[in-house]
């Protein structure tokens, strides 16, 4: 039995896209590892909400290459997560996996406008809800996304999913071989360390809330499942 009941689970955009030596934005073989996993949790009872960024399409630093205004920037990366999640809902049904996409930027032809009591609803019924479009709005991360989406349909956890780094650590593991990992510890010492897990207004919301979090490598066959039974894995960071 799962220890939580109701997770958002948060995936970059640039996971989704393997190695790119092929030149390609997905990798079908981790889409397919994510669909696997996930219904396993589903079967397990969990119900299991979805933000998904879009490194693998477009990130913040061409715009600013290009001379482009943040605003319109950050729009282009919100419609990039609408492609993900697009992507994310084929596979998952691929594996009989009932979803939904909402977005926050209505698309009707291809998703449903976010609506927080409908979201709760798809989730009560057993269907994973896929969260497109960032915020709706520009200057948020999709950090920010998920702490808000948790926030609203009251998620008892978010999965923060990282590529190749298995929790929060005192330092860079990739240049210090001495790095200390945390395997717990609260959203203040984020603050007053200023650790880079997240953005400070992800971290705030999650603090108010009481939403804890779990950061783990995704790239380990079965974590994204191991971790909600086993925290210890990662890193737990909680309220107190």
């Amino acid at each position: 039995m799962a220890i939580y009941k109701r997770i958002v689970l948060k995936i970059s955009g640039e996971s989704l896209a393997g190695d790119k030596a092929n030149g390609s934005i997905l990798d079908i073989s981790i889409l397919n590892d994510y669909a696997k996993v996930i219904k396993e949790l589903v079967n397990e009872g969990v119900q299991v909400s979805i933000v998904v960024g879009a490194g693998n399409i477009w990130r913040g630093k061409i715009a600013e290459n290009m001379g482009m205004d943040r605003a319109t920037g950050d729009y282009m990366g919100m419609l990039g997560t609408i492609m993900n999640a697009l992507a994310i809902q084929n596979i998952l049904e691929q594996n009989d996996v009932k979803t939904r996409v909402m977005t926050s930027l209505p698309i009707n032809a291809v998703a449903e406008p976010y609506i927080r009591r409908k979201a709760i609803t798809h989730l009560e019924k057993g269907y994973v809800v896929i969260f497109g479009g960032g915020t709706g709005n520009p200057f948020f991360s999709t950090d920010t996304t998920s702490a808000l989406r948790a926030a609203e349909i009251n998620a008892d956890l978010i999965l923060m999913a990282k590529n190749g780094v298995d929790g929060v650590y005192d330092d860079d593991p990739k240049t210090n071989p001495n790095a200390k990992k945390f395997t717990k510890m609260t959203f203040d010492d984020i603050l007053n360390k200023k650790l880079k897990v997240m953005d400070l207004t992800a971290a705030t919301l999650c603090s108010e809330n009481n939403i804890e979090i779990i950061v783990f490598d995704m790239n380990v066959s079965g974590n994204i499942a191991k971790a909600i039974n086993h925290p210890e894995i990662g890193t737990l960071i909680t309220k107190k």
